[in-house]
């Protein structure tokens, strides 16, 4: 019964972990095509770019805004997904690391 449970745990703590790497990913896609878009590579009126720039905006811009309200601003640098991206890295790591026990 307890090797269940030792089981168990590792998968949740292993599910975490790669929720965490797929938030990083996601951070970091977002950083590029911002990139991207702002050199004006994006195409006008394509129904496919536009719908990945507005979820990833959805989905990493307000965990952003949580930094970019603490950091000051750097001229036109942006050090709040880098900051993001530690912080998640480590809570995953860390949440994961409680769940294995």
């Amino acid at each position: 019964m307890t090797f269940v449970l030792a089981s168990v745990r590792g998968e949740i703590a292993n599910y975490v972990d790669i929720l965490a790497w797929v938030y990083t990913v996601t951070i970091i896609a977002y950083i590029l095509t911002q990139w991207i878009f702002a050199a004006g590579l994006r195409i006008p009126y394509s129904r496919v770019s536009n719908a990945i720039l507005t979820f990833l905006h959805d989905v990493c811009v307000p965990f952003l805004r949580i930094f970019r309200r603490i950091l000051p601003s750097f001229g036109g640098l942006d050090f709040s997904p880098i900051v993001a991206i530690i912080v998640v890295r480590l809570g995953g790591s860390l949440i994961a690391r409680a769940i294995r026990g």
